[in-house]
């Protein structure tokens, strides 16, 4: 099993709690799924499935409220569906003032996080994929501050940096609070038609540990 530490950080993050519908709320902590798909962003293909051990915070959790712009509508699976049959374009008016509507947020601020994790190969790896080579390929691009495209935290207005952890370098130092999170979001289940998986969020000494029976139920 390969496995990779990366350190990550950003002065806004927004981990959106499923349960708040009208304001976004943010969990107290990055959740697997989120922590996933910055990994995806340095390096993925379909060979591998990134697999979230362990999330550390190295700074206080601290909130804010921030009002931002968005839009109410969206563009529906009909409509795409019809534009790729027609090859007509599609748009959404986002200029006209009864599109654009405030919203409130609870976002977290100046964030930071160590990531573990480790990939394991799918039914889709090739004769040509193993382990160690997408192993390198992800340490090389991670030493690079490469990316395919940006990471975030969250939402795409609050974009992620990143570095990587070499072996043998000294420990970052979570921070010391033990905290019951409640239910939170692992990943979707794209196995089972995208259905959520929920669990049982402990922060121990400020380290957010995956139960290995949460990582058994997902297929990505």
């Amino acid at each position: 099993m390969y496995g990779c530490t990366l350190c990550v950080w950003g002065d806004y993050a927004l981990f959106t709690r499923p349960e708040m519908k009208a304001e976004r709320v943010s969990y107290d902590v990055m959740t697997p799924s989120a922590a996933r798909g910055i990994l995806e962003a340095i390096h993925w293909k379909p060979a591998i499935r990134w697999v979230v051990d362990e999330i550390w915070v190295l700074n206080e959790i601290k909130f804010s409220n921030i009002r931002r712009n968005e839009v109410k509508s969206k563009i529906t699976d009909r409509e795409v569906n019809q534009a790729m049959k027609t090859g007509q374009a599609i748009y959404l008016n986002a200029s006209s003032s009864e599109e654009r509507q405030q919203r409130a947020a609870l976002v977290l601020k100046d964030v930071a996080y160590v990531i573990k994790a480790h990939f394991e190969l799918t039914d889709r790896a090739g004769e040509r994929d193993n382990e160690a080579k997408h192993h390198d390929i992800f340490m090389r691009r991670a030493r690079k501050g490469q990316c395919y495209m940006q990471p975030y935290l969250g939402c795409r207005e609050f974009p992620a940096h990143f570095r990587l952890i070499e072996v043998g370098e000294p420990d970052y130092k979570p921070i010391a609070l033990t905290k019951d999170l409640g239910y939170m979001l692992y990943d979707l289940d794209y196995g089972h038609d995208g259905q959520p998986v929920f669990f049982r969020a402990q922060l121990e000494e400020g380290v957010l540990r995956i139960p290995e029976e949460v990582k058994k139920k997902v297929q990505l």
